[in-house]
């Protein structure tokens, strides 16, 4: 099947759009970072929405109530797996201020669809 040029031209744009959001994934000591904690559970994020300051390195901390989860932001390029025991950690410096919404993307049952939130970078 044949991509229409103009079609390809927007997945590229987009491509790079979400390249220039990615946080900026680097080590830094962990006492440095604001650790936020993330708890994942049938058909919920709490908190689901989450106040980032740009620029400061940031540990996202995440645990499960339930049973296995996902977590992903694709602006934002986050992507982790929550898994019941055990504790999954994100560290990043946000780069860019906005607002991103990110979802569980492991399925979790009927209301699944409705288990997001919100990343807000100041």
């Amino acid at each position: 099947m044949r991509v229409p040029h103009r079609m390809v031209v927007t997945v590229a744009a987009m491509a790079a759009a979400a390249s220039a959001l990615a946080p900026i994934r680097q080590a830094f000591p962990a006492s440095t970072a604001q650790v936020v904690h993330i708890t994942a559970r049938r058909f919920q994020f709490s908190p689901s929405v989450i106040h980032l300051k740009r620029s400061l390195p940031v540990v996202l901390e995440f645990t499960t109530l339930d049973r296995k989860h996902g977590f992903k932001s694709s602006l934002l390029g986050l992507h982790t797996a929550i898994s019941p025991g055990q504790t999954s950690r994100i560290r990043l410096v946000p780069n860019t201020a906005g607002t991103f919404t990110f979802h569980c993307d492991v399925f979790c049952g009927s209301g699944h669809e409705e288990m997001e939130g919100t990343i807000v970078i100041e």
